[in-house]
């Protein structure tokens, strides 16, 4: 009986710390364990029943980077609904995209930095750094907000959209008379429309084919050359 009381009393101590332990993003697996090499990896970015697999870049400028977004080699289709783009969809050890609920929960507490990883077909690599990323709830649109431009080479192509509310093709929640997912076949943070089209159609190269639908970054390549790699990571700024 004493034991049975004791385990009682000790219930809500041992479940704080277990849910302590749980990793909510990959700086905290690296910060346990500084070997830890890049892949796949669960983490609970709302509690213990929140996991989900991520892959975290553990090696650039210092590792800790937890992968939102990322595309390799056109296996997925992106062109999907609201609700997809709320919970997530692909797989961490592929092309996939975390979740917007995911991300906001994420980007909720702190300061977290922003990179953006891009590579040509030609092989030539670039990246964008931001030293402030964070995306609201869903009753203020998911509204991206995201300042503080390094260059990696890659040029400036995602302040243009700070302020901007995430839009799909079936919820359209941009600042133009049209509809820019329908229209760049993708879904971003849309303006009016983009500077970039991360989430756009996976093209090979240089094509004119249909303006600016595929995965662009105007700044280093223009409208009509989609990348071959882009990944958008986020870390805490501690």
């Amino acid at each position: 009986m004493k034991l049975v009381l004791v385990l009682l009393l000790l219930a809500p101590v041992l479940i704080s710390c277990y849910r302590r332990s749980l990793p909510v993003d990959c700086s905290v697996i690296h910060s346990r364990d500084r070997k830890s090499p890049s892949g796949v990896y669960t983490i609970y970015p709302i509690g213990p029943t929140s996991a989900v697999q991520v892959h975290c870049d553990m090696e650039s400028a210092g590792g800790s980077w937890t992968v939102f977004q990322r595309r390799v080699d056109g296996t997925l289709n992106f062109y999907r609904p609201w609700d997809q783009y709320k919970r997530g969809f692909g797989t961490a050890a592929g092309e996939y995209w975390l979740g917007l609920e995911n991300i906001h929960q994420l980007t909720r507490y702190g300061n977290h930095e922003l990179r953006v990883d891009m590579e040509d077909f030609e092989g030539k690599k670039a990246f964008a750094l931001y030293s402030f990323f964070d995306v609201g709830s869903e009753r203020y649109g998911y509204t991206l907000r995201v300042s503080g431009f390094t260059n990696g080479g890659a040029g400036d192509s995602l302040t243009g959209h700070n302020g901007m509310k995430f839009s799909t093709f079936d919820k359209d929640q941009d600042a133009w008379g049209g509809n820019c997912a329908k229209s760049y076949l993708g879904a971003f943070w849309y303006g009016k429309c983009h500077q970039t089209n991360p989430n756009g159609v996976y093209r090979w190269g240089a094509d004119s084919t249909l303006f600016a639908v595929g995965i662009d970054w105007y700044q280093w390549k223009r409208y009509d050359y989609s990348l071959k790699t882009i990944s958008m990571m986020i870390r805490p700024v501690h």
